[in-house]
């Protein structure tokens, strides 16, 4: 049974993310991941203004009058997305947004008759869920986030994205959503990015960035529990994720931002492609 808590942050999600969908996303996502071609709708009488070129002349022959052909896009596309769930990204105000954002993304793809399949991800894969469409299949992955408790502490990435490869080989609207604290998954991103339309979904807090300069360090990583002492006397460091190798195709999302701007950048990015 879930709490009346989890339901009323659940239902809250739905409300904002339904919202977001109907006045801003749904438009931006069709036009950013367009289907895989265009299919047969129906004839209608010709009006001036269409295009001469999608007149039937069979039909218009017969009638004596001018038809023409339309078309409707043939979309039938897949959305995964790969969640990492590690214990870095799955306390407080973090695991929310991602619960967030995941349901904008989510909710978008099924406004446009779009299947929606999920990994969540820690040093293993810890959950698949297959692609399917529809409100309560969407809400289940709200409710299988926030109520989510990592089995493992750490992040393997790679692991995730070479499961993902294996299973999945039809092409698909790929968003990886992570905080990319990891390392030894660039290679499998590349293959993913050949095989499939993908995304970096990257949610940080603004001091995972930077280490500052003038100062020694001692740093506990949430994950393994290890400690790492830095000498960092000197400059700022910024911290490498290597996500920059994806730029076009990466989305910032700051805990201490509103979501909504740089998903909206984003979908209007790819839509002028």
């Amino acid at each position: 049974m879930l709490s009346k808590e989890l339901i009323k942050k659940i239902r809250q999600i739905e409300i904002k993310s339904n919202k977001l969908v109907n006045e801003i996303f749904s438009g931006e996502y069709r036009s950013g991941f367009r289907g895989k071609g265009v299919e047969f709708e129906d004839i209608r009488q010709y009006y001036p203004g269409d295009d001469v070129r999608s007149i039937d002349w069979n039909v218009t022959a017969r009638h004596n009058k001018a038809f023409v052909k339309r078309f409707c896009e043939e979309r039938e596309l897949n959305m995964f997305l790969l969640i990492d769930m590690s214990r870095s990204n799955s306390f407080g105000t973090k695991k929310d947004l991602i619960a967030e954002v995941s349901a904008t993304l989510a909710f978008s793809a099924s406004k446009n008759n779009d299947k929606v399949g999920v990994i969540f991800f820690t040093d293993k894969v810890e959950k698949f869920i297959p692609s399917v469409n529809g409100r309560k299949h969407i809400l289940s992955i709200i409710e299988n986030i926030l109520n989510f408790q990592p089995e493992l502490s750490g992040t393997d990435l790679a692991k995730a994205l070479q499961y993902f490869n294996r299973i999945e080989k039809k092409r698909s609207v790929v968003f990886v959503i992570s905080d990319f604290l990891d390392d030894g998954y660039k290679k499998d991103l590349k293959i993913t990015a050949g095989r499939h339309d993908l995304v970096l979904v990257r949610v940080v807090d603004r001091a995972e960035e930077f280490i500052p300069g003038g100062a020694i360090f001692t740093f506990e990583d949430l994950e393994t529990g290890e400690t790492i002492i830095l000498d960092n006397i000197k400059n700022e460091q910024k911290l490498d994720t290597g996500t920059n190798l994806f730029k076009r195709n990466l989305i910032n999302i700051y805990t201490d931002e509103d979501y909504v701007k740089p998903l909206k950048q984003f979908f209007r990015r790819r839509g002028q492609r």
